[in-house]
């Protein structure tokens, strides 16, 4: 082998090495479905969406733990919705609770402690419950985020009309498939996304996604990137 052939060589395995690593760090922890069901006068409707999840793998231990996907958005019919952001509400608003939905939920329905590394190993349906709830939204008019407006978890009612009610939420483990070219079939479920398509201005800068929290009155405690309570790459 010639000297040239032995560096590159040399090079594709240490692109081997990046590459895994990379893949390593960048792998979700878990992936899980998220699923709202609301009660409505023409029967129970509802939407899904999975979101994954990647724990802070990297050498300077200085990142956290994050989740990429989009929030739910159950079509009512009547013109009417519900949206579960990907947020959470404990008297402000908080963008880091969705990280751990499936983890707690798990470990509420089984009694017990389940640690982050052993979730993806999970199977089943859980029901999310109480704080687990993240905080849902209703839009009067899905083109203008001006419209939304906070939906309580036990009094739709009150928002969305007679005959509407949260029927329940769920969770559940999926397989994380054969990241990072997880595209669907046999190499794995991919995380949810669309939500453009229902929420079209979330396509632009984040100052319409800032207009909808403040119209549903959410406010954070300390700054934060409005979208993300809608959608996370």
């Amino acid at each position: 082998m010639s000297f040239i052939g032995k560096w590159i060589g040399v090079l594709g395995l240490l692109a081997v090495l990046v590459a895994g690593d990379q893949i390593r760090i960048h792998r979700p922890g878990h992936k899980y479905r998220l699923t709202v069901e609301v009660e409505t006068p023409a029967g129970i409707k509802s939407a899904a969406g999975v979101l994954a999840v990647v724990p802070d793998r990297g050498y300077s231990r200085g990142g956290k733990t994050v989740t990429h996907g989009e929030a739910v958005f159950v079509d009512l019919g009547q013109g009417k919705n519900l949206v579960a952001l990907l947020a959470h509400l404990d008297k402000a608003l908080d963008l880091d609770d969705v990280n751990y939905v499936a983890l707690r939920a798990y470990g509420a329905a089984r009694g017990s402690r389940v640690s982050f590394n052993e979730l993806n190993r999970m199977s089943g349906v859980v029901p999310v419950q109480g704080p687990l709830i993240p905080v849902l939204v209703t839009f009067g008019d899905p083109n203008d985020p001006a419209t939304a407006r906070i939906v309580a978890p036990d009094q739709a009612e009150a928002v969305l009309g007679v005959g509407y009610k949260l029927h329940g939420l769920t969770a559940e483990i999926v397989p994380n498939g054969l990241w990072p070219i997880d595209f669907g079939g046999f190499l794995g479920e991919p995380v949810t996304r669309g939500l453009t398509a229902k929420l079209p201005w979330l396509a632009g800068t984040g100052e319409p996604a800032a207009a909808a929290l403040k119209a549903a009155g959410l406010v954070a405690s300390a700054p934060i990137e409005p979208k993300e309570a809608f959608a996370r790459k």
